[in-house]
């Protein structure tokens, strides 16, 4: 009966380990995702918005 004792806490040990190496990786990829997020909307501000000149044909900022 010891063994199966020593198996069950590895299986416990084993599953709180994956439950919380999941919580971590949730995590990391919602802070990973808000700074995307963040880094576009600064690009998205710093980029001039271009227009095509008709009569030239070329791309010029507004």
């Amino acid at each position: 009966m010891p063994p199966l004792i020593v198996v069950a806490a590895v299986a416990a040990g084993a599953l709180f380990g994956v439950k919380a190496l999941k919580r971590e990786w949730a995590r990391v990829n919602s802070r990973l995702d808000e700074a995307e997020r963040a880094d576009a909307a600064r690009d998205r501000v710093a980029r001039p918005t271009l227009r095509k000149d008709p009569a030239s044909g070329e791309w010029r900022p507004e």
